[in-house]
């Protein structure tokens, strides 16, 4: 009898990536024991790749290098044991790693107008999901940005870069296997926009002028070299050059004026890409140095018995030079005669006064100096007295408010008790908004009055009011308002704010997020209405209304969601406001339904199949019908771009089994495989049979369109010559028609196509990266249709 063994280690389960090596291991106990390893049934012995080694009591199976035919279930059978594992094949997305290296360690450049694509190629188990991400954002596409996906390859087309462009890209490549992914970075480089202006005349005179200016907000993506500077004469149509300057450098000085001519000036920025365009300045009249204007009267810091401490600001014209001092003097209230303070332009904008007389009443005035000399003098202070200071007044009383309407508020109040004789000289009024912290003055010169009307109020907004005595010894304490007071919002027709980034037609993969915000402009706040096709929104979608904008959110798009939106505001005037938008939501398409085969005419099959509930919700998809004999079990393509439900398959050979499957695909991708159940078979004649002579009608000699030569891949050099050639046979002699990426290049002017008896030529002259891509050309007869396929690759010139 056979020797007894006992298993001391039974096999286990093993998952190997695609490409790595395997082992299954299994022990007996008795060294005698022969062991035999079987793979779904199949007694397998060593082969190539595949090695079945025993040392002592262990028994190995050792796969050197895991592809996709060796994932199944295996047997191991010793003595009177049996026992069984799987090994499953993992095969995550995979990129080249020298095209992974250069995409991830170099950015990519293009320069502004540019188009750009970028192409990953990749492999890896089926189906694999692309998603390319800008800045965390899936990117979608619109006029210029595009986004293919193949079975093989993912690419990004951008059709004219913009600076916008910049920045870090994502592509998440996921299958069931695993998820790789890829980090990339795109740079957009162009000529730098304008200096920031505004372009700044710092000095003008009769000799010379300097202008001055901000560097570019954008430097275009390279750093600024230089600055050209160019002068126009009024009147005069040219534009001189006068110079360039460094880009440290944003200040220039030209003596090439002439005295009272008036002259334009402009300034543009350059880098390696180009000259920016231009800022430009007013009108600049070359004279002789100006005067500084005069200052805003002095105000009254404080005061005692023989001094007094004043303050200004410097002027708002400064002339044609920078301010350098200013100088001071004084007068006795009543006099015409204003008397020097000091003789030498002070630096500061503040001045203790002495050596008054005690009781007096003075005022003062200011004049700003520059190189041009002294400038035009200041208004007179307000008067004040050489003695030492008395206490400011109380809070006026009784603060409140009188009437208002949209733009206005008056307020009135009750002056405040009077101590040592310190009588009130004047009322200041201030305000504020609820959104500012800083109180600002109502008037310039002290009110008289107890009653006050502030204008020019912003309606819908919220403000607070003070008032302040004022008399010799400075300003009171304030009086505020305990509340507030909001000015009445005035009424405003509701109208829809659309432009260019809301889109009247939207197209969301099924997943995706809907996210439409649409702002208006209304007073008061309108009543907001969302419709899907006339109808109330469905639960799942909510609308958020606020700040002049109302947004529609539907977090996971379904086909459900497909429809005309619209959104209609409505205020109190009884006006209406409405727009409405396309939402499309499409995704990968769903399995066709069940395979029927017929035999309509004879030694042909037809292949029927239901059509994909996509097509429910979706136009654009077609099949790819596919076949496989069961002696070779690889399936090959016998039908694409079918736009029907049916398919006739003609090339049957009597005695073979023929097994179909159908896909459905539209442009995101792919759906799983519909299969018959049965396979098909026209079997071949048996016995004998007697041949009836027919009455003689001629041979028949129509023959389906065949490749004899296919189609090659190509690899050229940009700008170079392609020349990609075939040969067709069939009769009648087949119409031939190219295509690239699936577009009829028939009456393209950029291609040149050739057919001479049956040996078809597509030339293409100067290839550019736009010829990239995959050609096929078909040939079609009255008796069928074939066609053959190639990509074309492109490289650069260096």
């Amino acid at each position: 009898s056979a020797p007894r063994c006992y298993v001391n280690k039974r096999l286990l389960d093993v998952s190997v990536l695609k490409g790595e090596p395997a082992e299954l291991s299994f022990t007996v106990s008795k060294d005698e024991v022969t062991g035999t390893w079987f793979k779904d049934g199949i007694k397998l012995t060593s082969m190539d790749g595949i090695t079945i080694e025993k040392q002592g009591l262990v028994h190995k199976l050792i796969i050197n290098k895991v592809e996709d035919i060796h994932a199944g279930k295996y047997r191991f059978e010793g003595g009177d044991i049996k026992t069984e594992a799987s090994i499953f094949v993992e095969d995550p997305p995979q990129v080249d790693k020298v095209l992974l290296k250069n995409l991830t360690s170099v950015p990519t450049v293009a320069k502004a107008g540019e188009k750009v694509k970028i192409k990953i190629p990749f492999e890896g188990q089926l189906p694999v999901r692309a998603t390319w991400l800008k800045d965390r954002m899936e990117l979608a596409d619109d006029t210029r940005i595009r986004v293919d996906k193949t079975e093989t390859f993912t690419m990004l087309s951008i059709a004219s870069s913009e600076r916008k462009d910049c920045g870090d890209y994502k592509v998440r490549l996921k299958n069931d296997s695993g998820v790789l992914e890829i980090n990339l970075k795109l740079v957009v480089v162009d000529k730098p926009q304008p200096p920031a202006g505004p372009l700044k005349i710092v000095e003008s005179s009769a000799n010379d002028i300097t202008i001055q200016w901000k560097p570019p907000k954008d430097d275009g993506g390279k750093p600024v070299q230089r600055y050209i500077v160019e002068r126009q004469q009024v009147g005069k149509n040219d534009w001189v050059t006068l110079g360039e300057v460094p880009r440290s450098c944003t200040t220039f000085t030209t003596n090439k004026v002439e005295q009272d001519m008036i002259y334009y000036f402009r300034v543009k920025a350059v880098n390696a890409e180009g000259t920016s365009d231009a800022l430009e300045s007013d009108e600049v009249k070359a004279v002789g140095k100006a005067l500084p204007g005069a200052p805003d009267p002095p105000e009254i810091v404080s005061a005692s018995r023989d001094t007094i401490t004043i303050s200004w600001k410097a002027p708002r014209k400064t002339g044609s030079s920078q301010i350098v001092g200013y100088i001071v003097q004084k007068r006795k209230k009543g006099t015409m005669t204003w008397l020097p303070v000091n003789n030498m332009p002070i630096a500061d904008k503040k001045l203790k006064i002495a050596n008054l007389k005690k009781g007096l009443q003075y005022e003062f005035r200011v004049s700003a100096v520059n190189a041009a000399g002294i400038g035009e003098a200041s208004e007179p202070s307000q008067p004040v007295f050489a003695r030492d200071s008395t206490k400011p007044p109380d809070q006026v009383q009784d603060l409140k408010v009188s009437s208002s309407d949209s733009t206005s508020v008056t307020l009135t109040w009750k002056r405040p008790e009077a101590k040592d004789g310190s009588d009130v000289k004047g009322y200041e009024v201030e305000m504020r908004s609820s959104k500012n912290l800083n109180w600002t003055k109502c008037n310039t010169l002290p009110i008289e009055a107890t009653t006050y009307t502030v204008k020019g109020l912003q309606a819908k907004e919220t403000y607070f009011l003070r008032v302040r005595a004022l008399n010799d010894g400075g300003l009171g304490e304030p009086a505020e308002l305990k509340a507030c007071l909001e000015a009445t919002c005035p009424v405003v027709s509701p109208r829809l704010l659309i432009d260019d980034t809301v889109k009247s037609f939207l197209v969301i993969k099924a997943g995706n997020t809907i996210r439409v915000n649409i702002p208006f402009e209304a007073s008061p706040d309108p009543l907001v209405t969302w419709l899907k096709d006339g109808l109330p929104l469905p639960k799942r979608a909510t609308v958020n209304t606020k700040d002049g904008t109302t947004q529609l959110l539907i977090g996971a798009a379904e086909f459900a969601d497909n429809g005309t939106y619209s959104v209609e505001l409505q205020n109190g005037l009884g006006k209406r406001e409405t727009f409405s938008f396309q939402v499309q939501v499409t995704d990968i398409p769903k399995s066709p339904g069940p395979i029927r085969l017929e035999e309509n005419v004879p030694n042909t099959v037809t292949v029927t199949w239901e059509p994909s509930a996509s097509e429910k919700w979706e136009n654009n998809i077609y099949y790819t019908v596919l076949k496989r004999e069961s002696q070779k079990g690889v399936w090959h393509v016998v039908g694409d771009l079918i736009y029907t439900n049916k398919f006739t398959f003609t090339k049957l050979i009597p005695g073979r089994d023929y097994y179909f499957r159908v896909v459905a695909k539209n442009d995101l991708g792919a759906s799983g495989p519909s299969e018959s159940v049965q396979p098909w078979r026209i079997r071949k004649p048996k016995g004998e049979f007697q041949v009836k002579p027919q009455k003689y009608r001629g041979v028949n000699q129509n023959q389906p369109p065949r490749f004899l030569v296919w189609l090659k891949p190509h690899v050229v050099t940009m700008g170079s010559e392609c020349h990609m050639s075939c040969a067709v046979g069939g009769h009648p002699p087949p119409k031939i028609t190219w295509y690239k990426d699936s577009r009829d290049l028939s009456n393209d002017p950029n291609y040149f196509c050739t057919n001479d008896f049956g040996v078809c030529s597509l030339v293409i002259l100067g290839v550019t990266k736009q010829d990239e891509g995959e050609y096929m050309v078909e040939a079609t007869n009255e008796s069928g249709h074939a066609f053959s396929k190639a990509f074309l690759a492109i490289k650069g010139n260096n």
